[in-house]
């Protein structure tokens, strides 16, 4: 996919996540937040899979490290979905992380635990 298409489906994600924030608001769980989000993705269209998982190739092996990914969306971008008071560095490497090892390029973190969703959303891009 090329990187044209990789920002729109990405600017759709943000899209279903306002969404959501918007009829729920911030202090539910983080579960709450990802069916919703669910929802919201199916309803418009867009294809994902939740709680994808991500092996880790070692050597000449792929390793089930039980790695999930909270969401896999058009199979090229992960997103992470968090219910807590601030995003810290930990939650960034986290996704950054799952980028490496399944090669993918662009990750949203999106805490929905805030007042407004713009200051929970993060891009994080792997310069593969």
């Amino acid at each position: 996919m090329n990187k044209s298409k990789i920002d729109i489906f990405s600017n759709k994600i943000i899209g279903c996540a306002m969404e959501v924030h918007k009829n729920l608001g911030p202090g539910l769980l983080e579960s709450t937040y990802s069916q919703c989000l669910a929802y919201e993705l199916n309803m418009s269209g867009i294809n994902f899979k939740l709680e994808y998982p991500i092996s880790v190739k070692y050597k000449t092996v792929n390793i089930d490290c039980s790695y999930r990914a909270d969401f896999m969306v058009e199979n090229e971008i992960i997103v992470e979905i968090k219910s807590v008071k601030e995003l810290l560095p930990i939650h960034e490497a986290q996704l950054l992380t799952y980028l490496k090892i399944s090669d993918k390029r662009l990750g949203l973190l999106i805490n929905f635990n805030v007042k407004l969703l713009k200051k929970g959303l993060k891009r994080i891009v792997n310069k593969l």
